[in-house]
């Protein structure tokens, strides 16, 4: 699997995971939430650059994939802190197994307002993505993004 998350030799120093519902606030409310989780973590780097890029991949969920479950469905968002580094994994799920246009959309520089992958390069970050299986069958169900962060960055010039 291509997300970056894909193994974890040591215990997480912190986890968390909540489902966000799948509408037009799903990414501000994204952001609060993990501004309040990862002061709870003591996490060390910049709490809210990590808020932003939750806010920006859960907001990308909803505007360009497929929400989780039935009705209006939801979105799936993790936060790990890295036991050994102290690098925070912030992983979205949406419904739809692909990503077009990955590549261009996580590394072109905006014309306009940045868009949302662009925000993770800004904060130094690592960007991944790739299928989520069903635990049970094995069935491809969706996808995860996936974005690393490190505790220390200077933005992008």
């Amino acid at each position: 699997m291509p997300v970056l998350a894909a193994q974890l030799d040591d215990e997480p120093r912190y986890t968390w995971g909540t489902r966000l519902t799948a509408s037009a606030n799903a990414g501000p409310n994204a952001r609060l939430r993990v501004r309040i989780r990862l002061t709870v973590a003591h996490w060390s780097g910049n709490g809210e650059a990590a808020a932003r890029v939750a806010d920006k991949l859960v907001d990308n969920a909803f505007c360009h994939a497929q929400p989780i479950g039935p009705g209006e469905g939801w979105v799936e968002l993790r936060l790990t802190v890295l036991p050994t580094t102290d690098h925070l994994l912030v992983e979205v799920d949406d419904a739809m197994p692909e990503f077009p246009c990955f590549e261009s959309a996580s590394t072109a520089e905006p014309a306009g307002p940045p868009p949302g992958l662009w925000w993770v390069r800004h904060y130094r970050g690592a960007l991944s993505w790739g299928p989520k299986t069903d635990n049970a069958t094995g069935d491809v169900v969706g996808k995860t993004v996936a974005a690393i962060l490190p505790t220390t960055w200077a933005a992008a010039s």
